[in-house]
């Protein structure tokens, strides 16, 4: 073997080791198999990429970091889409979760505050690549109205309650995964929409970056 094809052939080794420590945690088949396709290091900042497969959040600027690889594998598998869904991504950053999602549901509609991040997202995205992902800027609203309701809503920011405005894009039925509580720690909760408002589940422990607008912890 080659040096050149050792170095390619690493991250591949990187991440199934990576794969095999979220798999002590998380069961759900199709989200492994898509952390398995997808390379975490084509959403890295490119001083960062040899770190790609650790198991750890890194910040990539403007304040937004890209989730630790566990806790994505814990939200998705929470979300759990069926094949034919359509969701709603909210907090694109680097695209990673929209292209884990991409492999997960029939579309996904991802969206992000920050016009920098929108825009490296469409081009990572486009790179995979992963057509049934689109990705738009919306500095101002909360989601993605035109399309809803959603079948799930994944959110990697961090908000005091349930922000009524994804609520209100989630079809009935449908499930909003999204971490509840103060700024320097909060629990990922589960809540499903029902006839009568909304059921909520608890998992665990977590810390992500602020939701920021009126539903959220403001600018």
């Amino acid at each position: 073997m080659s040096n050149g094809q050792g170095r390619m052939e690493e991250p591949a080794r990187e991440r199934e080791r990576l794969i095999e420590t979220i798999g002590r945690e998380v069961k759900n088949g199709r989200v492994l198999r898509a952390m398995a396709e997808t390379p975490r290091e084509l959403f890295m900042p490119t001083r960062l990429r040899s770190r790609a497969y650790d198991n750890e959040a890194f910040a990539i600027g403007y304040g937004q970091t890209i989730s630790q690889p566990l806790m994505v594998a814990l939200m998705l598998d929470a979300l759990d889409p069926a094949p034919g869904d359509v969701v709603l991504d909210v907090g694109a950053g680097s695209g990673y979760q929209a292209a884990l999602l991409s492999r997960l549901a029939r579309r996904v509609v991802s969206v992000e505050r920050v016009p920098q991040l929108a825009e490296s997202a469409r081009e990572r995205l486009a790179a995979l690549p992963a057509a049934n992902a689109v990705v738009h800027h919306t500095p101002d609203a909360l989601g993605w109205p035109s399309e809803a309701p959603y079948d799930g809503i994944v959110v990697a920011a961090s908000a005091p309650s349930a922000p009524p405005a994804l609520l209100a894009q989630l079809r009935e039925g449908g499930q909003l995964v999204i971490p509840l509580g103060p700024p320097h720690e909060q629990r990922l909760a589960v809540i499903t929409k029902t006839a009568d408002g909304a059921g909520v589940r608890w998992l665990g422990a977590c810390r992500f970056v602020p939701l920021l607008g009126a539903e959220g912890w403001g600018e």
